[in-house]
């Protein structure tokens, strides 16, 4: 199995691996089956993506390293309730909200890495929710090195969830922030903490951020850490750009938006090339990548002309120099 931008399918060459799903979380199309030049168009008239696929080259590639998609979905619908029921001027479902920070800190828990589903896989109107729940993921993959205990990794999730909260509540996107923190802190099971979240996670460390201008050391680790995975996910998602060069692109945030250290940590934690990706070696070979075990920077690979698999972590002279699509 392998993720694929839509414009790469071939319905000679493959057959969908897990399904597609609409806005009301009926599957649009099963796993198994070819996709339909008609259908394919309406998914592309949907501003869908991406899909999952098997094809020859991806035999075997689990991608364990992804929250399963029935999981990531309920999440999503989780958090869409959770904003409509604000938006509507009614209580927050705080219950279920802290059922899913659970759920999600337990599967981050049993995995080594967390590789994100982009939100662009999935139709427009739910794109704002699933967002919450990747940067809610990576935020919590991260935070296992900081050594915090249970109750902060349950704050940082459910700031997360909610740190873009504030935008149901005002129309001017430069105030939501603030109207997140302050509608979040007068809700007794969110914790300051929380609060604190959506209400710092655009401040930059060198001063220029938003809303108030908050420098290294004011800032809390917590903000920092969903803004880093905030622009992440945003870029991944949004722009559409491959894992590693997005963390290229934080590199170049260090020390003016984003602490030195926390970039650091930030880019050991994840991974440059997920399994899936086709890559060429530095030995003119072209290669799949299909799965991490140990080192997140040195995966196993499988070359296509042989189907030899190798960890490159035991193969030191051995390096990826690209991307390849073709």
């Amino acid at each position: 199995m392998r993720l694929i931008s839509i414009d790469e399918y071939n319905p000679k060459l493959m057959q969908l691996a897990k399904p597609v799903f609409d806005k009301h979380r009926r599957v649009l199309l099963a796993a198994g089956r070819t996709i339909h030049p008609i259908y394919l168009k309406k998914l592309m008239d949907l501003d869908i993506r991406y899909l999952f696929v098997e094809d020859a080259i991806s035999f075997g590639i689990s991608m364990e390293e992804m929250v399963e998609v029935p999981t990531w979905i309920d999440a999503t619908e989780i958090v869409q309730n959770a904003f409509k029921t604000v938006a509507q001027n009614k209580e927050i479902p705080i219950r279920d909200l802290q059922k899913l920070v659970i759920r999600l800190v337990n599967e981050v828990s049993k995995r080594k890495a967390i590789v994100l589903i982009p939100t662009s896989s999935l139709e427009e109107d739910l794109r704002e929710y699933a967002h919450a729940v990747n940067v809610t993921l990576l935020s919590l993959q991260i935070a296992k090195k900081l050594n915090i205990s249970q109750i902060q990794l349950k704050d940082l999730a459910l700031g997360t969830l909610l740190h873009d909260i504030g935008k149901v509540l005002t129309k001017n996107e430069e105030d939501h922030m603030f109207a997140g923190f302050e509608y979040l802190r007068k809700v007794r099971e969110v914790s300051l903490l929380s609060a604190h979240v959506a209400f710092q996670h655009h401040e930059a460390v060198d001063g220029k951020g938003k809303p108030r201008g908050m420098r290294e050391g004011e800032i809390h680790e917590f903000a920092q850490l969903c803004a880093i995975t905030n622009l992440y996910e945003n870029t991944l998602s949004k722009e559409g750009l491959p894992p590693h060069e997005v963390l290229e692109f934080i590199m170049t945030k260090s020390g003016t938006v984003f602490s030195p250290d926390l970039v650091k940590l930030f880019v050991q934690e994840v991974p440059y090339y997920i399994p899936g990706t086709r890559v060429l070696m530095n030995n003119g070979r072209k290669a799949i990548i299909t799965k991490i075990i140990g080192n997140l920077h040195r995966p196993y690979i499988r070359y296509l002309d042989t189907g030899e698999e190798i960890s490159l972590a035991s193969n030191y002279t051995l390096l990826i120099t690209e991307v390849v699509n073709d």
